[in-house]
């Protein structure tokens, strides 16, 4: 069922979801929390459809916040909500009001919102892009027990971690970090069945891609080892080589479909490690509302360093990007990029580094849940 309402206020839109629910023989809401997206006309269908599918683990009122603020002064000055309801298979397993906002009431979208809650229910709120600098002080982002950012989708992906970590409150976190969920699980589960000690680790994967920056952070605060950052074609993360007395521990992933793991002793193995929808990463998402702080360390970590590389070399991106990896040393391999002596620092640099650091542990095994 599809009711469109032109010209209308907070309890009219009220008034008719109780009817349509109503219409549908529904007589209770039976949703568990509200999902509040803030997007534009551009990405609204995609995130819709992530939200709609997403809600048949978590059936939920999606409140799509749409600001038109115009582009002509009397289109600016005209103060309007339009309101899009769906209910019933249109809106999934819950219900999904499509708020347009025009003119003013741009500035004030929290105070359409706010009545349109579901009572005693957690709120969560999804930025698909353009998040704002800091989530937890934005109108809408104060009223929610979780934040959702996309690092991915900002001009400068990598650079927008440094920005997460400034701004980090608990509640806070990203898809970038939802992504690699699937590889802290198997390389947990690695050490588990192989306790070894690791002296230090590398991460394959495309240039500009935060996930692959926080799957090097991840290793780097959990083991305490160095972690080398290698930049190749994608698609997102392709390989991760964890360093033993007894040889590599490696977790092979070059299609962004199967992934070999290879442990010493032990024979390959295939694991399933297929780069995932956003209606899947929005459904783990919302299996939590607790702050992760696992997620918080891992962000926090390269910010200060993160800006002095961008800033001392503003062309070399894979240096500045590698930089996230490990505060302490980083080497960055660019192919066809480095010299033959400066092949040869980087082979010796983290074995050097390596002999400085303490034995390392099985990373955490909470960690990848």
């Amino acid at each position: 069922m599809k009711i469109d309402l032109t010209n209308t206020t907070s309890s009219k839109i009220n008034a008719a979801l109780m009817e349509a629910r109503r219409g549908n023989g529904a007589t209770a809401a039976g949703m568990v929390l509200t999902l509040v997206i803030v997007t534009d006309e551009g990405s609204a269908y995609d995130a819709l459809k992530a939200a709609n599918d997403a809600s048949r683990e978590h059936p939920s009122r999606t409140l799509a916040v749409i600001k038109r603020a115009g582009r002509s002064p009397r289109a600016r000055a005209e103060t309007r909500l339009d309101a899009e309801i769906l209910v019933g298979s249109d809106a999934g397993s819950g219900e999904t009001v499509v708020l347009r906002m025009h003119g003013e009431l741009v500035a004030h979208a929290q105070s359409v919102v706010l009545p349109l809650l579901l009572p005693d229910a957690p709120v969560v709120v999804w930025w698909p892009e353009n998040a704002p600098l800091h989530p937890a002080q934005d109108p809408l982002g104060s009223i929610a027990q979780r934040r959702i950012t996309d690092a991915v989708t900002a001009e400068s992906p990598v650079g927008q971690l440094a920005q997460r970590a400034q701004s980090y409150t608990p509640g806070d976190t990203d898809l970038a970090w939802t992504r690699i969920t699937g590889w802290r699980s198997m390389l947990a589960a690695a050490l588990d069945q192989r306790p070894s000690t690791i002296t230090s680790a590398v991460v394959e994967g495309e240039s500009y891609n935060p996930s692959v920056e926080l799957l090097g952070l991840w290793l780097h605060n959990r083991l305490h080892v160095p972690v080398e950052r290698v930049v190749t074609g994608g698609p997102g993360i392709t390989a991760v080589h964890l360093r033993t007395p007894d040889g590599d521990i490696t977790l092979d992933r070059p299609d962004g479909l199967m992934g070999t793991l290879s442990m010493p002793g032990s024979p390959d193995r295939q694991v399933a490690l297929k780069r995932r929808e956003t209606s899947e990463l929005i459904a783990e998402e919302l299996r939590r509302l607790d702050p992760d702080d696992i997620y918080a360390t891992a962000v926090r970590t390269p910010v200060e360093r993160l800006r002095e590389m961008a800033a001392a070399e503003p062309a070399g991106h894979a240096v500045a990007e590698a930089a996230v990896a490990n505060p302490s040393r980083v080497t960055a391999k660019v192919p066809g990029a480095a010299a033959p002596e400066e092949a040869a620092d980087q082979e010796s640099a983290p074995k050097k580094t390596a002999a400085k650091k303490a034995p390392a542990k099985s990373a955490d095994k909470k960690a990848g849940s």
